[in-house]
Parts: C-alpha cells; sequence; structure tokens
C-alpha cells in the first residue's frame, strides 16, 4: 500500500503548532423519526449539529460503491488524518493504527484512552481490528485493487476506501476525505460546518498576509531525517498539500522540477509532490523564504541541520527568514491540522 513517506522509521511527515483544537468523542445517537438526530459526546459538548440515521450510499476515493443500511458507529481507522477528521466529527473510532505515534505527531485532535491500537500503518494486525467489532473500516489507498483493499473485503466487514493525495488539489482531497468520513458515519451536516470554518480561516489568512511586506514572495518547506549518520532533506514540491497553502496566501514555491533534476533523487514523488536531497540542494532556491517541520521529541534532523556550515551560509538563514513550525502540526492531516499549518505561516508572515 503506497504511505505518505516517513521522516523515517520512526516518525512521519510533519510538525506541528501549538494551537490544538480538541477531541471531539464519541457521537450518541438517538434514533428519531424524522432520520435524523442531535449528537452529543462529552467532547464536542458545543456541537449542535445533527447525526444523520439514513442509509448511506456513497461512492468511495477510488470509485467503490460503499451501502450501509445505517451510518457507521463503530470505526477502525488506519491513517491519522482520517483519525483526526473522525475526532472532528464527534466520532470516537473503535480501532486505530500506530495510537502512540499519532499522538506523537498530531496535536489538532486528541485521541481519547481506550482505543483499541491494531499495530502500525504499514502491517496492522487484522485480527486485533476485527475483534474491536468495527462497522466500517476506513483505509487510505490509490486503488480499489491494494492489497490491503483486497484483504479487507474478504472479511467481509465494509471498507470505505479514501485516497491518499491529489496532486493537482491538494486541499480539495483533504476536505473530500474529511465529508466522506462524515457522509459515512451520518455527521454530513457537522463536516460542511467544519469545512466551512476552513474556508472561512483560511480567506482571513489570505487578508493577512496581502498585507505583509516580503523581502520575497518565493518559499520552500521542507523536512528531514538523519539516518546512518547522513541528513537527508525533503522538499515539498508542486502538489504537496503544505506547497498548496502557502499558494493559497500569496506565496511562490521556489522548488520546481528543474530543480529537482539538478539536486534531487529520483524526482519528485507523484503522488505527494515530495522531493529528496541533501542540504546543498537548499542552495537551489536561492534568497527563498524557509519554512521547515520541527521534529522535537523525535527525529534529530533539525539539530544536525542548523550546525551545517551550508545552511547557516543560506540567505534566508542569514537575514532571519527560516523558521521552523511549532511542533506537532501533521502535514498530511485534515481540517484542524491544516488549519494550524495556515496559522503557522500567518505568524511568520505578519511578524513586523
Amino acid at each position: 500500500m503506497i504511505r505518505l513517506p516517513r521522516l523515517a522509521a520512526v516518525a512521519a511527515t510533519t510538525l506541528a503548532v501549538t494551537l490544538a483544537v480538541a477531541g471531539c468523542g464519541t457521537t450518541d445517537v438517538e434514533k428519531e423519526d424524522s432520520g435524523t438526530a442531535a449528537s452529543s459526546s462529552e467532547g464536542c459538548s458545543d456541537d449542535s449539529t445533527s447525526t444523520s440515521t439514513d442509509p448511506v450510499s456513497l461512492t468511495d476515493g477510488v470509485g467503490r460503491q460503499v451501502e450501509l443500511d445505517k451510518p457507521a458507529e463503530r470505526i477502525a481507522v488506519m491513517e491519522w488524518q482520517q483519525v483526526e477528521d473522525a475526532l472532528t466529527l464527534c466520532v470516537t473510532p473503535a480501532a486505530v493504527s500506530d495510537a502512540e505515534g499519532y499522538s506523537t505527531w498530531v496535536s489538532a485532535e486528541e485521541l481519547p484512552e481506550g482505543v483499541t491500537d491494531i499495530g502500525t500503518r504499514e502491517e496492522p494486525d487484522l485480527d486485533t481490528l476485527y475483534a474491536a467489532d468495527p462497522d466500517l473500516v476506513v483505509v487510505e489507498a490509490f486503488s480499489a485493487d491494494d492489497e490491503m483493499v483486497t484483504r479487507l473485503e474478504e472479511r467481509g466487514v465494509p471498507v470505505l476506501v479514501t485516497k491518499g493525495a491529489d496532486p493537482e488539489d491538494p486541499i480539495g482531497n483533504m476536505k473530500s476525505v474529511f465529508e466522506m468520513i462524515g457522509e459515512a458515519t451520518g455527521r454530513s451536516e457537522r463536516a460542511d460546518q467544519v469545512v466551512q470554518e476552513f474556508d472561512d480561516h483560511l480567506a482571513e489568512a489570505k487578508d493577512q498576509v496581502s498585507d505583509a511586506d516580503l523581502p520575497t514572495k518565493d518559499f520552500l518547506f521542507f523536512d528531514g531525517w538523519v539516518e546512518g549518520g547522513n541528513l537527508t532533506v525533503r522538499p515539498y514540491g508542486q502538489g504537496a498539500l503544505f506547497t498548496s497553502l502557502g499558494e493559497e496566501l500569496g506565496l511562490t514555491p521556489a522548488w520546481t522540477d528543474e530543480i529537482n533534476e539538478a539536486y534531487g533523487d529520483g524526482g519528485v514523488d507523484p503522488s505527494y509532490g515530495l522531493a529528496q536531497t541533501d542540504v546543498e540542494g537548499l542552495t537551489a532556491v536561492g534568497d527563498a523564504n524557509l519554512f521547515y517541520a520541527n521534529d522535537e521529541g523525535a527525529g534529530g534532523y533539525v539539530e544536525e541541520l542548523e550546525k551545517n556550515s551550508i545552511w547557516t551560509s543560506l540567505p534566508a538563514v542569514k537575514e532571519g527568514r527560516a523558521h521552523s513550525f511549532p511542533p506537532r502540526v501533521w502535514g498530511a492531516g485534515g481540517p484542524r491540522s491544516t488549519e494550524q499549518a495556515i496559522d503557522a505561516y500567518v505568524d511568520v508572515l505578519t511578524q513586523e
């Protein structure tokens, strides 16, 4: 199964902002004749949206038809964006992959204690998953014939496949995945509310950045890792979610296909828009503003980066235009994580 490349065996793709939105908790549903019911949960006490009880019929991210007699209430979730999405929708999953890793790298929604951990995202324990008695399994893939999808379908529990990324429209895909999970769990009204909040948040951020006096609008976001004593840098190119966010805020991506051919390793990943280079490769973006993932508590690449003489000689570093995101903003997250990333950009771009 294709997955977003990690920062290394321990880590993940990103990063973080300190303003975390609290997790929503489990939705309690009381059926009504109208086909909807008011949702309530300890973590979503301020949520006034309704939960549908009608049958579900939808086309998932890879074109499969998913039919449910009623919205799913006990979902097993195998990727972190979808875990975050469920919590934002006020639905606590019955089971998730790598709960500890989620809590290490994602701050936008807190995973409650007691959720069954089914092992790693790469090799989940399917026996443990099904022992949690889910009525829907949410996975991430790029095709209907993905090996994991096939294995799950053989067990007879409905499977919802969400598309891992779309380089043509990263922000749109993020919202589409969220809305799809909302539909499958009867939480479309809540999903619509959150997506509108995200759109409003982004529009406000654009207005804030438009008045900023920047020496250049060129920018690059990157993360990295250290393995075997070697520091690897991963630039986010065209098609990456965080690159798309920067563009929406009026910035110009500095990492191009031409740069990648000169400094990269095998080209930009076609699914996620991620490249791979070394510290010297960062010289190719010239005077561009630099933003990078904070690996506080894991990884160690930032510490190595700051000791590198090439890094300290870059124009953005010398001029104070190289900025670490706060820790634990997930770079492949849902609306709440993505709002955190927007805030991180705005905090830097609008400072006096």
